[in-house]
């Protein structure tokens, strides 16, 4: 029999293990969500699983993520620049449909900006500054999980700036984003939109669930106090930067499969691209040297192996 093991199905038994491990990662995030709905004695009043059926979100999934790798290669063969804005309600699974766009991507060419509230020398710059440093170069793909609209949310609603704030980033925005668009960056923009009744589900289960309880900021639990005043304020910016040149796509969420499908295929759409055909790829001969040794690890260097 060959070096590599042969299961009955004629699939090497090491290169089928490889690709069920790759499959497990997302069974892992599956099961991260599924482990919250164990938490509560009452979840049955609140159905949190998605009515799509389960062999189909999956195959659909990995249909999508595999069409994310062509556009990939075809954003750097292209050198395109490409930036997606990701807002709104917390908890309304934003993360989750980030992270399974940039799953199987290269990180060099998709990442993901995240960035903490800003620090007291970043408060006397430009307001945009700070993310201007995290727009793509060309050939690169940048996530904004949440973006400038911070001005117009978060701290709107909190009291992080003054209404002549506010007004000046309305002004403002759409001469910032008309800008991004001339130098040639493709900018698309998300909102995702949760029902009271949802959030305040998965609030409650964020903090029962001591995996992601650090999920629930300050912020996020006084969010929930100013469900109202978060409305008011997400109505009227998505008025007012709604326009021709980047406007505005709202992703329905409460049933987080149907919310990551529509998403990742809405993506998809907004980008014309192709399949780039690649040279094959030759795995060369290891050269062999007849004097070579490999030197013994010394024990203390190993992890221990507990499993």
């Amino acid at each position: 029999m060959s070096e590599i093991a042969k299961n009955g199905s004629g699939v090497p038994a090491r290169v089928k293990a490889e690709l069920l491990d790759s499959f497990d990662e997302e069974l892992e995030l599956e099961l991260e969500d599924s482990h919250l709905a164990g938490l509560f004695d009452d979840i049955a009043e609140h159905p949190e699983g998605s009515s799509l059926d389960r062999s189909l979100y999956f195959n659909e999934l990995f249909r999508l993520q595999r069409e994310l790798v062509k556009l990939q290669d075809w954003v750097v063969d292209q050198k395109l620049k490409v930036v997606v804005v990701f807002e709104g309600r917390d908890a309304a699974g934003k993360g989750g449909v980030i992270k399974r766009i940039t799953q199987r991507l290269n990180p060099r060419v998709c990442r993901v900006a995240a960035l903490p509230a800003p620090n007291d020398r970043q408060r006397t710059q430009w307001y945009f500054q700070r993310y201007v440093e995290h727009l793509p170069a060309a050939g690169e793909i940048v996530l904004f999980d949440r973006s400038w609209y911070n001005r117009a949310g978060v701290e709107r609603v909190m009291g992080f700036c003054s209404e002549d704030e506010v007004e000046e980033f309305f002004r403002s925005v759409p001469e910032f984003e008309k800008m991004l668009i001339r130098s040639g960056i493709i900018l698309i923009k998300y909102w995702f939109s949760i029902t009271d009744d949802e959030q305040n589900l998965r609030f409650r289960m964020r903090i029962n669930d001591p995996i992601k309880q650090w999920k629930l900021s300050p912020m996020d639990l006084e969010s929930r106090r100013r469900w109202e005043a978060y409305t008011k304020a997400k109505e009227e910016m998505l008025e007012r930067t709604h326009i021709p040149e980047a406007r505005w796509w709202v992703v329905e969420a409460d049933d987080k499969k149907k919310a990551r499908l529509n998403c990742i295929q809405h993506l998809l759409s907004q980008i014309p691209y192709q399949e780039v055909v690649r040279a094959p790829v030759l795995l060369p001969d290891r050269v062999r040297n007849p004097n070579y040794a490999r030197a013994p690890v010394p024990d203390d260097l190993h992890v221990p192996e507990l499993y």
